[in-house]
């Protein structure tokens, strides 16, 4: 199946990590079909507080309101086989694991994990509270990976953008995903 993917992004702070997601899939058009985008509100408010800018609107991906519920990905026949939320909120993350489907990236979501398709949630909220782990959990055994913002430095990364890389590679890289990036045990990106 050729790769067809959902990016969700949520309110949660790490507008720069949406962008540098699809900055990346637009260098690796070749590895994917189709890119469907569902934004919330206040994924919109937190782009444009943290980015400075509303340059998600210039993006060549298909997006779609959050009520969208006709979207292709709101049912399995589409075989969009990869969703991403990033960055994740807890709140989308509960809704999430308790199947709460009342937008389009929570019913994608729960689609995805019907299907059993693979569902990575880049969690960016810290410290945890007990009702998210549990959270967490229950996504994790319906069959979802929980890939929390936490960005590596064996690479040495010298600006925002490099060390926000970082977690963005790892996310792709679960995602299947081929990039030249830095890999473990090697000098070279």
């Amino acid at each position: 199946m050729t790769n067809k993917i959902i990016i969700a992004i949520s309110g949660a702070s790490g507008a720069i990590y949406a962008r540098l997601l699809m900055d990346k899939l637009l260098q690796v058009k070749e590895q994917w079909q189709a890119v469907g985008v569902v934004m919330s509100n206040n994924a919109k408010t937190i782009w444009k507080e943290e980015l400075g800018n509303e340059d998600y609107k210039n993006y060549p991906f298909h997006f779609y309101d959050k009520n969208e519920f006709d979207a292709p990905f709101a049912s399995g026949s589409a075989q969009f086989n990869t969703m991403i939320v990033c960055p994740c909120s807890m709140g989308t993350l509960g809704r999430i694991a308790n199947g709460l489907s009342d937008d389009l990236t929570t019913r994608a979501a729960d689609v995805i994990l019907k299907e059993r398709r693979k569902l990575v949630l880049v969690l960016r909220e810290t410290p945890y509270s007990l009702v998210h782990i549990n959270n967490m959990e229950q996504v994790t055994l319906a069959g979802g990976i929980i890939c929390p913002a936490t960005p590596s430095f064996y690479s040495k990364p010298q600006t925002i953008e490099e060390v926000a890389s970082t977690v963005v590679d790892r996310v792709l890289d679960l995602a299947g995903i081929n990039l030249n990036s830095f890999r473990w045990g090697t000098n070279s990106r």
